[in-house]
């Protein structure tokens, strides 16, 4: 879950970012950076635009298959039903198959991710961008619309406007930037990580008996459970080696432990022991991984 305590700024390039911190379900603590609310109306003005080029070639692809541009009746219903599918499943189709991401959020590099450190599921999908037809879709087509006249068709567009400019600015009066979408799904729209596997600490561990003969051998069922984020996340634990973090190497020793379903007991005392043998076996394993063109960015990839 999101540690309201832990929420600061930091200084980046000369710019203020804000960090998060992000409790997983294996119990570690992760920092996450929040998608600057530029970079979150840049990727939604890509996408719409992707989207209204897509409705267009939809458009003009039933005009050619009609030998005509003249539409009514059932080639209008039929029209008016494809540009609601796409604009509700342009987003979920995206986020569902790209984890979080869409063209838009992928070209500026952001993401959605569940912020209370779960996976994020189709049904926060679902309901993240089901609640941005109310937001935008609807108050835009009735702002756009010409159909009405007089006094009530005028009160109609007025609180249309105001609907959706609260609604629009709404990211702008909380501190997490979030959306009316993120709050009914419990998302939050971070700045993507830049993955790479970093230098071994493994490596600059002294060479023993002990660590060139660890007892700790793990399957590849096992190491295929993890990706690159977790690589890095076990990492920056065992970088801070000192008693105040024992504590959070602990928790996710053991949350490692039932995850991966290792049998053996492993007591406190080895449990640095342990993380560092599951370490060097994952990072070993992942490193093969890149070597055959693959790539696992984390857990919830298949």
């Amino acid at each position: 879950m999101m540690k309201p305590e832990a929420n600061n700024y930091t200084v980046n390039n000369g710019r203020a970012t804000k960090i998060r911190e992000i409790e997983t379900l294996e119990g570690v603590p992760i920092l996450v950076e929040l998608a600057e609310r530029g970079d979150r109306a840049g990727a939604v003005i890509i996408d719409v635009i992707i989207l209204f080029l897509g409705m267009i070639v939809t458009m003009l692809g039933v005009g050619l298959l009609l030998g005509s541009f003249d539409f009514g009746g059932a080639a209008l219903i039929a029209i008016m039903l494809i540009f609601f599918f796409f604009r509700n499943f342009y987003f979920m189709f995206f986020e569902l198959r790209w984890q979080g991401r869409t063209p838009g959020k992928k070209k500026l590099g952001i993401r959605v991710i569940d912020r209370f450190g779960k996976p994020l599921t189709s049904q926060a999908i679902f309901a993240r961008n089901m609640v941005r037809e109310i937001e935008i879709f609807i108050p835009m087509l009735i702002l756009l619309s010409g159909s009405g006249v007089g006094a009530a068709d005028g009160l109609m567009r007025f609180f249309a406007f105001v609907w959706a400019a609260i609604l629009v600015c709404l990211p702008m009066f909380n501190r997490d930037n979030l959306r009316a979408g993120d709050l009914i799904a419990g998302t939050i729209v971070i700045k993507e990580p830049k993955i790479t596997l970093l230098e071994d600490v493994s490596q600059k561990a002294p060479k023993t008996a002990d660590t060139q003969a660890s007892p700790y051998i793990f399957t590849a069922k096992q190491l295929g459970i993890y990706g690159v984020y977790e690589l890095q996340t076990l990492e920056e634990l065992m970088r801070d080696d000192t008693n105040t973090n024992a504590e959070k190497r602990l928790a996710a020793g053991r949350a490692i432990i039932k995850k991966i379903k290792w049998s053996d007991t492993v007591n406190n005392s080895e449990m640095d022991a342990f993380l560092s043998a599951f370490y060097a076996a994952l990072r070993k394993h992942l490193e093969g991984g890149l070597l055959m063109g693959k790539r696992k960015e984390n857990k919830f990839e298949k």
